[in-house]
């Protein structure tokens, strides 16, 4: 039979709400005392039941979190933030990757809502969640990161300023004398492909030009075919600029070593040793997971403030000149 805190306070000689204060990190015990509890906990093999204490304390002391991809290093960047924190007060992370997927995000939200999770922080793969309706009214927060709720849904989230990133990057290759800047970027109902798509357009202004632009799935194939088609042009880009990780190393593969000046939103591994090197513009995805989680424990904790929405700025990092050719 397992051992109940009833056991363990006969076998140290103590009160039961002793033995309740030692299990539970409370002060006001004895240190001599407390060190004989822990003692007879450690003899009879005593756990606590969690369910018992969430039937009490009506939360379960765990967090929900869905991201796009946990092989994508931004989300596994920003996945790793959030569970310090998480940890950190003392919770448990549940987290599971939607795979760009609306139905699977929502799938994946009510079930952790149906597991009693006590918050939730999306990366959302869709527009549409009126689906939270009913756990925003129960109480239970919700943080939107890296993109933001659909219409009509007002709570805190904290994004990245991917306009002024893409502008960022036109402006690096435009004051090394570039007038053709391709742009390959995700697929254009994602949000932050949208916003970096108008901010490179914005930053281009006059100069801009719809056969430079390819949006869409970062497939080999595809963007081989798509700088092909650029390139073959009369008057073809002379420097590329790539909506994210993923489709900055999948055109670097397209091209096959032909030089091309190159700046990416996202930095990735080994970049900063490629020949030539690779300008970037650089997101924090820690800063970001670090952010939303504090502020869901912040309304776990009681602030009940209007939604707040952040905005974290981006980095342009050079490397390598971008300059034109002789």
């Amino acid at each position: 039979m397992r051992p109940t805190m009833k056991d363990v306070a006969s076998a140290a000689g103590v009160a039961l709400k002793t033995v309740s204060r030692v299990v539970n990190g409370e002060p006001g015990v004895n240190p001599a005392t407390a060190e004989r509890v822990r003692a007879a906990i450690d003899r009879l093999g005593y756990s606590r039941n969690e369910s018992a204490r969430v039937l009490r304390r009506g939360r379960t002391s765990t967090i929900g979190l869905v991201i796009e991809d946990v092989a994508d290093p931004f989300y596994s960047g920003l996945s790793r933030a959030v569970e310090d924190v998480v940890i950190g007060h003392g919770c448990l992370l549940l987290s599971a990757s939607s795979g760009e997927q609306p139905g699977r995000e929502r799938e994946l939200v009510e079930t952790f809502c149906a597991r009693r999770v006590d918050g939730l922080i999306v990366v959302p793969a869709g527009d549409d969640h009126a689906y939270l309706g009913p756990e925003l009214e129960a109480g239970t927060p919700v943080v939107f990161a890296d993109r933001p709720p659909g219409p009509g849904l007002d709570v805190d989230t904290v994004l990245c300023d991917n306009a002024d990133g893409a502008a960022q990057a036109v402006r690096h290759l435009r004051g090394h004398g570039h007038r053709r800047i391709a742009f390959l970027g995700d697929q254009p109902s994602i949000y932050t492909a949208a916003q970096r798509l108008a901010g490179y357009r914005k930053a281009l202004g006059e100069l801009f030009d719809e056969r430079l632009v390819s949006m869409g799935v970062p497939a080999l194939e595809t963007v081989r075919a798509d700088l092909t088609r650029m390139l073959a042009l009369d008057d073809p880009p002379t420097a590329l600029f790539t909506g994210n990780g993923r489709l900055t190393v999948t055109a670097l593969r397209a091209l096959g070593g032909r030089p091309m000046p190159l700046v990416g939103f996202d930095d990735f591994e080994l970049a900063d040793l490629l020949t030539p090197g690779v300008s970037v513009v650089a997101q924090d995805p820690a800063a970001m997971g670090r952010v939303a989680a504090d502020l869901l424990f912040r309304r776990l904790h009681g602030d009940g403030g209007p939604a707040e929405h952040v905005l974290l700025p981006v980095r342009l990092i050079p490397r390598g000149s971008g300059e034109l050719p002789p």
